[in-house]
């Protein structure tokens, strides 16, 4: 049973999705008018992790990301580089795309564009003012905030509380400074015809036409970064219950921020690490094994001795896979899929309990010191030890941290027999000599 903490209700609770062993999932994505920041790679890595656990459990999972790629941002930039919007817009898609696969994040079901998506996000608003949630003034379509009864329950805020203020746009054009743009007009870059004016859609619509192209309906979890749950996640479901009745999902999942080095990541302070860099330096199954240390509500920092904290722990991961890749063939044994069913269960529960990744990371310590202690064994079973193996592989693949099993050629095993041989005989100086030529290769 997967239980997660629902952004909505502030509660944990159990997952019962819409469709019997089935999950539908859209998470926000970027937009696209530069790289991909580490804490971009955030939502990307635990929202794949959550995938991973739903299949791991079972369940056929849907997931969608989209992509913006029309926004004030991207036109600024193109204007700067005096090329079209889509040129930007394309650079970075791919961009973004290379650091998701280089993630090892299993490939998306869809990733639709705004641009793709305009005669729905057209069609979508003319319902809204038709409907008298939304209101024209001068080209520019206003969302009506008042017209739903429920704003505010997805981030958990009354109306009557809420103040004009540093997320909420002062506009003398608006009926109420709560209401927000659906569609603007505009003479500066690429723009739409609409019954309304030549312009371009408000970020808030974007998504939630998306969802409803993508879906046809009401999805199971809706994910994205803490700092989208107000206003743009409120103001989709606000939409959505105008139109539709209902608040787009029944799971609002929020992964909290990156720090770096316990400072927030701001171009201000000039911390801002782009994910291709960090990636590039530290290899991907380290930044994967470090961005799910830390529970993903709670905010994770960034810094040297983070990183060499996470380094130390995956190296006693993967060496004591490492030990057992090389005594498994060096006695000619071949691989298969047992597996230590009790640690592995063990492990999925502590992920279900709304992905307790700190948890689940010490039944894998356990799993690897039950690992180590079976292979030095004097008469170690290998069968018993290869049934460990395969539960941490098992583990690390829910995780989405790739380890890549050592393979003995030739050359390798006759060193590894010379050295015994030269222990065996106490030989001692050539077996020094074996064995740093050994750990020279990697493989002590």
């Amino acid at each position: 049973m997967i239980k997660l903490y629902n952004s909505k209700s502030l509660k944990i609770e159990e997952f019962k999705p819409i469709k019997p062993n089935e999950v539908s999932m859209y998470v926000c994505g970027p937009t696209v008018y530069n790289h991909a920041h580490i804490g971009n790679a955030r939502p990307i890595i635990v929202f794949d992790t959550l995938r991973r656990l739903f299949e791991k459990e079972g369940y056929k999972v849907k997931y969608v990301s989209n992509y913006t790629d029309v926004d004030d941002k991207i036109i600024k930039k193109a204007n700067e580089e005096g090329v079209g919007e889509e040129v930007i817009a394309k650079r970075y898609i791919e961009a973004y795309e290379q650091v998701r696969a280089s993630l090892n994040t299993i490939p998306l079901d869809a990733t639709p564009q705004v641009t793709q998506t305009m005669d729905d996000i057209i069609h979508f608003i003319d319902e809204l003012v038709k409907s008298n949630h939304a209101y024209v003034v001068d080209g520019d379509v206003y969302f009506r905030v008042s017209s739903v009864d429920n704003y505010g329950q997805i981030s958990n805020q009354k109306i009557e509380d809420l103040q004009a203020g540093a997320r909420i746009e002062e506009n003398d054009k608006k009926e109420s400074p709560f209401d927000f743009a659906l569609w603007k007009k505009t003479d500066m870059g690429i723009k739409w015809d609409s019954p309304w004016s030549l312009g371009r859609p408000g970020w808030h619509t974007e998504c939630v036409v998306m969802i409803n192209k993508e879906f046809h309906g009401m999805i199971d979890i809706h994910g994205g970064g803490m700092d989208l749950k107000f206003p743009h996640h409120e103001n989709e479901a606000a939409q959505n219950e105008a139109l539709h009745h209902n608040c787009i999902a029944n799971y609002w999942i929020h992964n909290a921020m990156i720090n770096i080095n316990g400072a927030k990541m701001s171009k201000s302070l000039g911390n801002v690490s782009w994910a291709k860099d960090v990636i590039a330096k530290l290899e991907a199954p380290l930044v994967r094994w470090l961005m799910n240390s830390v529970h993903y509500r709670k905010e994770l920092n960034f810094s040297d001795e983070t990183i060499e904290t996470a380094r130390k722990e995956l190296d006693k991961v993967f060496n004591a896979l490492k030990q057992f890749d090389i005594k498994y063939q060096l006695a000619g044994m071949t691989l298969n899929d047992a597996c230590d069913e009790t640690s592995l269960r063990k492990f999925l529960d502590e992920m279900d309990d709304d992905m307790n990744t700190p948890n689940a990371y010490a039944q894998i310590f356990e799993s690897v010191k039950q690992l180590n202690n079976s292979l030095r064994k004097k008469d170690v079973d290998l069968n018993e030890a290869m049934k460990i193996y395969n539960s941490i592989l098992q583990m690390l693949d829910v995780l989405g941290v790739a380890y890549a099993p050592i393979v003995l050629d030739d050359e390798a095993k006759a060193l590894f027999a010379a050295w015994n041989d030269a222990k065996a005989q106490k030989d001692f100086a050539k077996a020094d000599i074996y064995r740093q030529q050994l750990m020279d290769k990697g493989l002590l």
